[in-house]
């Protein structure tokens, strides 16, 4: 499977299916999922409803792969960002920075997970609390490694309301990709978890 955030981002020489799952990341994020027809799926591309068959079983099947498919990338890319950070300090911001990005370049993914998690099949649910799960425990980590004095249930508590405030800006209007933004926001998720 691609990269949910590579197609995203960018889309040129995304394959048919990735195409479907952008436009399905807009869509949902403007209209909820239940205000998406796998017509309009199609139709957003090029191409007709049913011709959305040919890649996806069913308009489940692409929220499923939609929102697992951030995760993972979530998870990859923390995961790269620990592994070639320098030393604790290095790791947590380079953690900031890349979830900053994420907010700031994924906002129809962010609004897709606040408002359809609940419409995922049961399996595609697990995997992803799974996977968010993770996520956070590998930032929690990366916290304590800088902050030993926190306790677990702390830095949770921190970790959480990083990504709030940093997920938050997806809700914040289309202006929210200028330069000083990202920057300030690392700031204050930084200092957040800090502190």
């Amino acid at each position: 499977m691609s990269s949910v955030l590579s197609y995203i981002r960018d889309p040129a020489g995304a394959t048919r299916r990735d195409q479907i799952l952008a436009a399905a990341a807009r869509l949902f994020a403007e209209r909820g999922f239940h205000g998406v027809t796998i017509e309009g799926l199609g139709e957003a591309v090029g191409i007709s409803g049913p011709a959305v068959y040919k890649h996806f079983a069913s308009k489940d099947a692409v929220l499923g792969e939609l929102l697992v498919g951030v995760s993972e990338s979530l998870l990859a890319g923390a995961l790269a960002v620990v592994a070639d950070a320098p030393h604790p300090g290095a790791a947590l911001a380079g953690l900031v920075a890349f979830h900053t990005d994420f907010a700031l370049t994924g906002a129809d993914l962010i609004r897709v997970q606040d408002r359809d998690l609940a419409n995922l099949s049961a399996p595609s649910a697990r995997r992803v609390r799974s996977l968010q799960r993770a996520y956070l425990e590998l930032w929690v980590g990366a916290l304590r490694r800088v902050r030993p004095d926190l306790a677990v249930t702390e830095a949770r508590v921190r970790v959480h309301g990083a990504f709030g405030l940093l997920n938050s800006t997806s809700h914040s209007g289309p202006d929210r990709t200028g330069a000083p933004v990202a920057p300030l926001l690392a700031r204050m998720a930084l200092r957040a978890l800090e502190s």
